[in-house]
């Protein structure tokens, strides 16, 4: 019930099944009806996952809020009393500044394509931001050329629309008229039947791209960064980044946007000294 429940919020079936992943190993553990759980048996089965999978603290902490979350929604639906969860604080994460892509590493991506797809993907993705996910649902008919925009469904089952550049206005037209299959899929797979790409599917290409050039983590979510990044290096305001990636708060996109460094000491020259 409780994964209907986030199914009709606009949960992804790749959430869903990580929410169903996390409950079931949590229930194995601790092996209680839900009635009788304690803050304890909550505290101990993620002290004991941290020692036995030495996961970092950013899975801990998705792990807690997954289990507050659930219980959460026990208390609220009157399946239990009080959550034993609601005494388990977040798990405090260090902030690491992330890498993002620099201009050569992008052309090097591009001049290593050996087919028109991989290299609309690339564009796509470097100029628009948006998530894989968002990436593998596009339709042809969600793209407009002419505009250089276009619609995506995001988190929430929530539409956005999204904007690109020339060079990949130029490239998709490429890809797009180059297509001869009857799928309405804007990504799909080089060999018939021509279906339409996975999120795996798109990792794997940006991973043999990655792996020819030498580049490592060479993945989908690293473009959104990038781009979110460069957006307010340059100066758009956090505001409007912040509905360019389609987030419903404005703390993760200043989570997503790590300031560069060499901006900083020039702003420390020119205001400073």
């Amino acid at each position: 019930l409780f994964l209907s429940a986030k199914q009709v919020e606009g949960c992804s079936e790749r959430s869903l099944k990580y929410y169903r992943t996390t409950l079931s190993k949590m229930n194995e553990k601790i092996n209680k009806s839900v009635r009788q759980v304690e803050t304890n048996d909550i505290r101990t089965y993620i002290s004991n996952y941290e020692n036995e999978s030495n996961a970092g603290k950013v899975t801990l902490d998705n792990i807690r809020r997954i289990i507050s979350s659930f219980f959460a929604w026990l208390e609220d639906e009157n399946y239990i009393i009080k959550s034993p969860a609601r005494r388990i604080h977040k798990i405090r994460v260090g902030k690491t500044v992330k890498d993002v892509y620099s201009d050569e590493e992008l052309e090097r991506m591009r001049d290593n394509c050996n087919n028109s797809r991989d290299l609309a993907i690339i564009d796509i993705l470097s100029s628009t931001g948006i998530r894989v996910g968002e990436l593998v649902n596009l339709n042809i008919s969600d793209i407009d050329l002419e505009k250089r925009e276009c619609i995506v469904l995001g988190k929430g089952n929530k539409q956005r629309k999204v904007y690109f550049d020339a060079r990949t206005k130029i490239h998709l037209n490429d890809y797009i008229t180059g297509r001869y299959d009857e799928c309405e899929a804007l990504f799909v797979s080089l060999n018939k039947p021509h279906n339409r790409l996975s999120i795996r599917g798109i990792e794997v290409i940006l991973q043999n791209i990655g792996s020819n050039l030498k580049l490592t983590k060479v993945h989908p979510h690293k473009f959104r960064r990038t781009l979110a990044t460069k957006a307010i290096d340059k100066g758009m305001p956090i505001e409007q980044v912040q509905v360019l990636l389609g987030h419903s708060q404005i703390d993760t996109t200043l989570r997503y946007a790590m300031v560069n460094q060499n901006n900083v000491k020039v702003s420390h020259h020119k205001y400073i000294g």
